[in-house]
């Protein structure tokens, strides 16, 4: 699953690196926090890894 937009991809990338233990918790706020509560590591890592070229 792509993200839809590029700040759909950085929330995803903060929440992988805090499900990964990489960054705190605490540091998330609004929709990545949410993120990592909500979708497993590969669900995350699919939506980080998405081209930014086309993306909005």
């Amino acid at each position: 699953m792509p993200a839809r937009s590029k700040k759909q991809q950085m929330a995803a990338g903060a929440a992988l690196s805090a499900k990964r233990g990489e960054t705190k918790t605490s540091d998330l706020k609004g929709a990545s926090k949410e993120m990592e509560e909500s979708m497993t590591e590969k669900e995350l890592e699919d939506l980080a890894r998405t081209k930014r070229k086309k993306l909005p």
